[in-house]
């Protein structure tokens, strides 16, 4: 039973699958970076500074809090802001990953090797050997 499971952990499908779980990671930490540390202080500076995290409709006449936290501990509230900050946040990093993605993709097209020449047609193939049997004579 152990050799079985060592040949299914060192199957190749498997440790890339392992090593793509890693970078991911590492790739998200990047990204969620990226936003959080550039793109959204800037967003901020264009907004003027708002933060929608706190907005909230209570659902209840005993909320009176300024704040959700504390309109939370009074009774129930609808918490928008909270859901609208996460889906911005969400279209940022996403639309982050597909620039990084499509450029990427750019360069790797460009590191490619060009295509292989094409096959010869059969007038080409002919005109070689005419040309061959000419330079023999």
């Amino acid at each position: 039973m152990l050799k079985e499971f060592r040949e299914f952990a060192m199957k190749g499908n498997v440790v890339d699958l392992a090593v793509g779980v890693v970078i991911g990671a590492a790739f998200g930490s990047i990204v969620t970076s990226l936003v959080g540390d550039i793109i959204m202080p800037i967003v901020g500076a264009i907004s003027g500074g708002l933060d929608f995290s706190n907005y909230y409709t209570p659902l209840s006449k005993a909320v009176m809090a300024t704040n959700l936290a504390d309109a939370k501990k009074q009774g129930a509230v609808l918490a928008w802001g909270n859901f609208l900050t996460l889906t911005l946040n969400f279209i940022i990093v996403a639309f982050v990953l597909f620039v990084v993605i499509r450029f990427m993709n750019g360069l790797k097209r460009r590191d490619e090797e060009a295509p292989a020449p094409s096959k010869p047609t059969r007038q080409e193939e002919l005109l070689t050997e005419i040309r061959d049997l000419l330079k023999k004579s």
